[in-house]
């Protein structure tokens, strides 16, 4: 072959192929016969906005390197100040030694009492010797009583903080569980009684009734029982089941559900308990650039442990629960962490209870008129009025943070919500923003208020004067930074 047929020939292989470099390309992608050779093309960098690049992968890696080197970092500095703090026996020994059981015991007993209360109450009435607005008011009064009842013995008895929360919080969710129970007999008891007289419902009969219960098959304590254990707040006839326990998915649950809260009070001692008493002086003085610098400090292990806090009650003890029940709807939470908006951040993370607020307490309040603005304005409240239950009552003192806290929801929906769709990545920004920084700073607030009520008021005026932690602490003393 002569020299202008091979370069032809090599021109020709190099248009067909698909490897060839982009950058030696003319804008049609071919080679281009100018004897300079040119390798550039009209284009945009990278990282323009122009650009239709979507993988960022490397930056993800880099950015998980640099978080764990950072959490290291914090960790080692840690230790260095204060040597090991982690102790499970001493706060186990303390327990046993200064908890009132008591009290606990009391209010743990006396729900049984609501619960058959709320069951009497309902064989009554299917047999009309209680009328619908005889109902309505002991249901009333029964589950009024639940809210009121553990909050006198917590506040007149001296209980441990985090005991008392949990009582408050098992009486809190019997409180939803009960109220779902009667709404829940009160729909199925007019449809009933529809039916006996011959009238029409908006309910069509079940087409697999020989292996599903109706009203009144429903009315056992074996049924209510059921349903106080099982991993939801909304009362059914029937839910869905699963044929069988999954055994090895059951012990990963188990193992998770001892493992994880031995996690959470290593690092509240070795991590959280340290800030904590550091930020006392700067909470006195308001110093409000310590206490910035208290509060950016406590981000990073609240928002730790509130993730592992999350993952054991929604994932590791709720399946584990639900499994043991052959309780078949395991959907706890969505993906509250893609949450664009902090509507869809409450809608998502919180299942069950997104799901009683919207059956039992936002829809009614539809059906009776109301607009939606205002009954997603009472969802809130209620929310609120809850979250304030768990804190202030164990505490002892009676403050609105987190009240005030659950309400500044509502402007900062409106504000993620207004976030361009183009831009919703940013309103994913504000909601994560809020999470790791509105947490840290109720947290200081009703320690501040805790601290001084409960810590301050037990000392002579020359010790608190010069306190900076709390006095006899069973751990180590602390000096400030």
């Amino acid at each position: 072959l002569s020299m202008d047929a091979k370069i032809r020939k090599v021109q020709h292989m190099s248009d067909d192929s698909k490897k060839v470099d982009a950058g030696t390309k003319t804008s049609n992608g071919r080679w281009n016969s100018s004897p300079d050779r040119p390798c550039h093309i009209a284009e945009d960098s990278l990282l323009c906005s122009s650009n239709t690049l979507t993988n960022y992968r490397g930056f993800f890696t880099f950015s998980m390197i640099l978080l764990v080197l950072s959490n290291l970092r914090v960790a080692l500095e840690n230790f260095i100040k204060y040597g090991l703090l982690i102790n499970h026996k001493k706060i186990l020994l303390d327990y046993v030694a200064h908890v009132n059981t008591f009290p606990v015991i009391l209010v743990l007993l006396v729900s049984h009492l609501f619960i058959w209360t709320a069951f009497i109450t309902e064989k009554l009435s299917l047999k009309n010797i209680l009328s619908n607005r005889m109902v309505f008011m002991i249901t009333f009064v029964n589950t009024s009583t639940i809210l009121f009842f553990p909050a006198i013995i917590i506040l007149a008895s001296d209980i441990n903080p985090l005991v008392a929360s949990l009582c408050l919080m098992c009486y809190a969710i019997l409180y939803l569980k009960l109220i779902s129970y009667a709404h829940v007999n009160y729909w199925c008891r007019c449809d009933y009684f529809l039916k006996a007289k011959g009238g029409v419902t908006d309910f069509a009969p079940n087409a697999n009734s020989s292996s599903h219960k109706s009203y009144p098959a429903n009315l056992t304590i074996f049924n209510l029982y059921y349903f106080i254990l099982a991993p939801t707040l909304c009362y059914e006839l029937n839910y869905p089941r699963t044929k069988k326990i999954r055994k090895t998915f059951l012990l990963k649950r188990f193992l998770e559900v001892l493992f994880l809260p031995q996690v959470v009070f290593a690092l509240c001692q070795q991590w959280i308990y340290p800030l904590m008493m550091n930020a006392v002086e700067p909470l006195k003085m308001m110093d409000y650039s310590r206490m910035l610098e208290r509060m950016l400090k406590l981000a990073v292990p609240n928002i730790i442990i509130w993730l592992i806090n999350f993952y054991f009650l929604f994932h590791s003890f709720l399946n584990f629960l639900g499994e043991l029940l052959y309780f078949g709807d395991r959907g706890f939470y969505r993906d509250w962490w893609n949450a664009e908006t902090s509507q869809y951040f409450w809608k998502s993370w919180n299942i069950p209870v997104h799901r009683w607020c919207v059956r039992h307490l936002y829809i009614p309040l539809l059906s009776r008129g109301y607009s939606k603005s205002f009954s997603n304005l009472l969802v809130f409240i209620v929310s609120a009025f809850f979250h304030e239950y768990l804190i202030s009552i164990p505490m002892h003192i009676f403050r609105i943070w987190m009240f005030a806290g659950m309400l500044a929801q509502i402007p900062l929906n409106v504000l993620t919500t207004a976030v361009p769709k183009s831009h919703r990545i940013w309103g994913n920004f504000l909601v994560w923003l809020s999470i790791i920084l509105g947490q840290p700073l109720i947290i200081l607030m009703y320690f501040h208020d805790w601290y001084v009520d409960h810590q301050i008021s037990r000392m002579t005026p020359a010790s608190a004067k010069s306190a900076t932690c709390v006095p006899n602490e069973p751990f180590v003393k602390f000096k400030p930074f």
